[in-house]
C-alpha cells in the first residue's frame, strides 16, 4: 500500500512539473513572439572610432604589448 502511494505521488509531481516546465516554454515563446528582432532601431549614429575596420586599419591601431626575448 506504501509504494502504491509512493508512486502515486512521485507521478503527481511528474506531471506538475511537465505542467509547469510546459507553461514556462508558452510564456518564453510569447515572449519572443512580441519581440521583434529583425526591426532596425530608428537611428544608429556610431561613435567615429567605432566603425567596422579594415584589417590595415586593425593593424596600424595596435601597439606593442612587449618584446620577444
Amino acid at each position: 500500500m506504501e509504494t502504491l502511494i509512493a508512486l502515486a505521488a512521485v507521478a503527481l509531481l511528474i506531471a506538475l512539473g511537465m505542467r509547469l516546465i510546459h507553461r514556462l516554454n508558452a510564456q518564453h515563446d510569447a515572449r519572443i513572439a512580441a519581440h521583434h528582432f529583425s526591426d532596425p532601431y530608428p537611428a544608429i549614429f556610431r561613435p567615429p572610432d567605432h566603425s567596422h575596420h579594415t584589417p590595415t586599419g586593425q593593424a596600424s591601431r595596435r601597439q606593442v604589448a612587449g618584446t620577444w626575448p
